[in-house]
């Protein structure tokens, strides 16, 4: 098992960008290695599907994005402080939604973190 936790999560204006963080911890004996495992960005807005927003490769190589968000946001992640980002730029209105960070590992989830663009 793994505890994930995201911050970062505010009230902005349209056009303004947000810096989101999941800080990662393994459970004692899972044997949860962070820098195995790929991460990812999902979110979901009130009566909306659940969408992926942004996945990383274990070695943060190679990265993904939503159609939606490609262009805008940026997925990252240190492998030394066990942490991931997603920093999001000319956010829209659309991009309102609860945001989650998703580890491959048990397919664990955070509780999330709430974004709202509005002005």
């Amino acid at each position: 098992q793994v505890q994930l936790v995201e911050s970062g999560g505010a009230l902005v204006q349209p056009g303004g960008s947000l810096r989101l963080s999941c800080a990662a911890s393994s459970i004692p004996g899972t044997g949860f290695v962070f820098r195995d495992y790929a991460m990812s960005w999902f979110r979901q807005a009130p009566g909306k599907s659940r969408e992926l927003v942004a996945a990383i490769s274990p070695n943060g190589r190679n990265t993904n994005y939503g159609d939606s968000v490609k262009g805008r946001f940026t997925i990252s992640r240190d492998n030394n402080r066990d942490t991931v980002h997603l920093q999001m730029n000319s956010l829209k209105p659309e991009d309102t939604a609860v945001y989650y960070c998703r580890s491959a590992f048990r397919d664990s989830w955070g509780q999330g973190t709430q974004v709202t663009v509005s002005s």
